[in-house]
């Protein structure tokens, strides 16, 4: 293969790497204009994220399968126009359940660009290059946070929220034209069976626990039919999923994977790891845009930050990955998650930019410490035929971890500023001697119309930020009810032998 040709597949690849990765965060920044749009609830436009991801989750184990059975090159041409059409289909959508069903479809083609990109690099670069191409598609992923919500601002400000999406257009169809021309054509081969119905009864499990969070709230939890439908289902699919597991000849998760103390302490770590740094992503925007006034614009601004703050500490983590303890990394990753969110419960929409961009950058990093060191740990110690398989279940908790925490926070942050509101209203009566004051009777009386609607819109406000704090609380204690599985980990008996960046993304 000569250079020009090894360049241009390059090219493409990490356009494609970058598209997908731009796509976990762009979308953010613009939730309220979305929220707005097709006139969705503060619960209900969490979908957005939640369905994208949690398709994602579903459809990135049975990759492997799939680019050994039908091919690398027909698989990628696949995901990368697929992503390309359910991005303009998102852009177009004209109602909560349109948009909700296209990221579906965007999650599910999404899933496979990131696995197929390092495998495509992989194959078209030399052993003793390897590392540059590494190199390269990690610059794609991490830019990818970055660039998200500062671009996703400023088309949602100059344009509209629907090129968020439709900026996928050009960068798709560069990408599969490419890849068209330069990625040569790699045949089918032989490969095992996949277990559809392990894959089947998990998919299922997995999509109507995520049914159920994101409609719980809405639905009155278990005071609803639908509810309790949806528990049942996830509840029988995934005992299906168990016991076929443990039952079959080459089930679709091998249950020996877990008996490695690494990777299942690995996988339990990175599900909370996801559910906290997504979780927080979720809240921030409406944060800033809704309680703080904030512009979209110099929302997406104040929030980069962070992706500049995971970028530099992998660059770091990763020369010292094999020099210090993996434990003393996590634990720094933690203790830095930790402390951004102990210091977000402090925060009021009074908190000034300096701040937020502080905290922001510090919890980015915290993500950098944590993980480039817990996907070595979580993988260097099983066998080198299981590795690709436990990457696979990796990501798979990670993403998840995500959506329940996505879905999680924003019910919770539904709840208890209905309940907040409700506490806080008890206390304001007419007779409250605070209304004798002559400014606060005039414009805050509550014995008028616009008096009750302007206390009405303070004790909301009031009720969310104490909302907020709650979740940014329960955020701080998930990551710290983590630290007791660093114990867990063992050192590998040997290194050097595991590319950290199997699992990057």
């Amino acid at each position: 293969m000569d250079g020009g040709q090894r360049a241009g597949i390059t090219a493409c690849v990490i356009l494609a790497t970058l598209m997908q990765a731009l796509d976990t965060t762009i979308a953010n920044v613009a939730l309220p204009y979305i929220q707005g749009s097709v006139s969705a609830s503060q619960d209900q436009i969490a979908w957005v994220l939640t369905s994208y991801i949690a398709a994602a989750a579903i459809m990135t184990p049975p990759t492997g399968y799939l680019a050994a059975r039908f091919g690398v090159k027909p698989l990628f041409l696949i995901s990368v126009a697929g992503f390309t059409v359910a991005s303009m289909l998102c852009g177009m959508a004209q109602s909560l359940v349109q948009i909700v069903l296209f990221r579906v479809l965007q999650g599910m083609f999404g899933a496979a660009l990131v696995p197929l990109s390092q495998s495509v690099l992989l194959s078209v670069y030399p052993p003793q290059r390897q590392g540059f191409a590494m190199a390269l598609f990690g610059v794609g992923v991490m830019a990818g946070p970055v660039l998200g919500p500062v671009l996703g601002g400023w088309l949602t400000e100059n344009y509209s929220w629907r090129y968020v999406f439709y900026i996928n257009l050009p960068v798709g169809v560069i990408a599969l034209v490419g890849m068209m021309a330069f990625l040569p054509e790699s045949p089918p081969r032989q490969t095992d069976k996949l277990d559809w119905f392990g894959f089947g009864t998990l998919s299922l499990a997995i999509g109507a626990l995520q049914v159920l969070l994101d409609r719980g709230e809405q639905q009155d939890w278990f005071a609803s039919g639908e509810i309790w439908i949806e528990a049942i289902i996830a509840a029988s699919a995934f005992y299906l999923f168990l016991v076929h597991t443990f039952t079959a000849e080459k089930p679709f998760v091998r249950p020996s994977l877990f008996r490695d103390r690494n990777f299942a302490a690995g996988t339990l770590f990175i599900a909370i790891v996801g559910l906290t740094y997504y979780a927080s992503m979720a809240l921030q925007p409406p944060y800033l845009q809704n309680l703080m006034d904030y512009p979209v614009v110099t929302a997406g601004l104040v929030m980069g930050p962070r992706g500049v703050g995971t970028m530099a500490a992998m660059l770091l983590v990763g020369r010292l990955v094999g020099r210090l303890d993996t434990r003393l990394l996590l634990g720094i990753g933690l203790g830095l998650t930790a402390w951004s969110f102990h210091a977000m419960t402090g925060w009021t929409p009074a908190v000034s930019q300096s701040e937020i961009i502080f905290v922001g950058a510090i919890q980015g990093a915290g993500l950098g410490f944590l993980f480039v060191p817990l996907s070595s740990a979580t993988l260097a110690t099983l066998s080198p035929e299981l590795r690709t398989e436990g990457a696979g279940i990796f990501n798979l908790s990670r993403n998840i971890g995500s959506s329940v925490g996505i879905s999680v926070v924003n019910s919770l942050l539904t709840e208890n500023t209905q309940a907040n509101h409700a506490d806080i209203a008890q206390h304001v009566t007419a007779v409250n001697r605070m209304f004798e004051h002559p400014a606060t009777s005039q414009l805050l009386n509550p014995l008028t119309a616009a008096g009750r609607a302007a206390l009405d819109a303070i004790i909301t406000q009031q009720a969310q930020i104490i909302s907020y704090i709650d979740d940014y609380k329960l955020l701080m204690i998930a990551t710290v009810a983590v630290i007791p599985l660093l114990m867990v980990f063992k050192r590998p008996s040997e290194r050097g032998n595991l590319d950290h960046t199997l699992v990057m993304e």
